[in-house]
């Protein structure tokens, strides 16, 4: 396992991140896959206030094990639709969703605290002073942002700054290799080409999530068959297809597996990368290992980004 710092957390963090959007029950074959992300050295995990009983799920399965000092734990509040309808992005909100987190996952802190979705009409002054007063209570480690715009980021760290505030510390967009036509859900924002571009100037750490787009690169998917609706909506372009296909040939190269090429695309990118991941079985962990240990070069990741036409050796 490779790992990461971020400031303000004192734990190393594993570059694979393991998600719990699907973590419904706590039964043998979840617990296993827990156990074997913990035995690969795998240590944070990524939930939200809006994942609703896995908070609890999680917390649970950590004070059986005993972990809680061990791992880093991510969670994100004020998600739109969290409670009631419309924006949720205020310090009322925040305050409400991160107490009930703290509550379910069993826990008097969270390591990293990211605000789950944004309301760009609301000014980021009031949510800075909010998430700062929870960081000086210790009540989080380090903030960060998911679903936001790269300038909205920017703007709440540059206030933060003139302020002496603790800014975002990471940035959690949507990062794959095939690139969405469209929000999967509302709200979503997915990294663009402008946004990777400032997170290379500024170094400020990304987590991906949906960092391999849903299966696409698995092979179940094809032009042809467009049985799945929202494969179709958010992946199915020409331009994904042939990253698609470049991803196939650079595999067949390196002897490993389209999949394990698109996610070592988000993980070798030219600032720091962790991707949320959601294995369901060991091997499917092991092939998400594999690719982090597997190197692409500047050259490879231009080509699959169909900057190139030819690989750089």
């Amino acid at each position: 396992m490779k790992y990461m710092q971020i400031q303000g957390v004192e734990k190393q963090i594993s570059r694979l991140i393991m998600g719990t959007g699907d973590l419904r029950k706590l039964e043998e074959p979840e617990r296993a896959m827990l156990d074997a992300y913990i035995a690969a050295g795998g240590n944070a995990f990524d939930t939200a206030h809006q994942y609703r009983n896995k908070e609890k799920i999680l917390g649970q399965w950590l004070a059986e094990k005993n972990l809680r000092e061990h791992v880093v734990i991510l969670t994100k509040g004020a998600h739109h639709d969290d409670g009631s309808p419309g924006p949720r992005v205020n310090p009322q909100a925040i305050r409400k969703d991160l107490t009930e987190s703290l509550e379910r996952l069993g826990t008097d802190y969270v390591d990293l605290y990211a605000l789950h979705r944004d309301d760009p009409s609301v000014a980021v002054g009031p949510i800075m002073e909010e998430l700062n007063e929870h960081i000086q209570a210790k009540r989080i480690r380090a903030i960060g942002a998911s679903n936001w715009s790269h300038g909205r980021v920017q703007e709440a760290n540059e206030y933060a700054a003139s302020h002496n505030l603790i800014g975002f510390a990471f940035n959690s967009p949507n990062l794959s290799l095939a690139k969405a036509n469209e929000p999967r859900w509302e709200g979503c924002v997915s990294a663009d080409e402008e946004t990777c571009r400032w997170h290379a100037a500024n170094q400020l750490p990304l987590f991906a999530w949906s960092s391999q787009a849903g299966g696409f690169f698995s092979g179940n998917f094809s032009p042809d068959d467009r049985t799945d609706e929202e494969m179709v909506r958010v992946y199915y372009s020409e331009n994904n297809w042939e990253r698609y296909r470049r991803a196939v040939k650079l595999a067949e190269e390196k002897q490993v597996t389209p999949i394990q090429i698109a996610l070592s695309y988000v993980l070798n990118q030219s600032f720091p990368t962790c991707a949320i991941i959601g294995p369901r079985k060991p091997e499917e962990l092991q092939s998400s290992i594999a690719s982090m240990n597997l190197q692409l070069t500047p050259g490879e990741i231009d080509w699959l980004d169909l900057q190139k036409e030819e690989i750089a050796k």
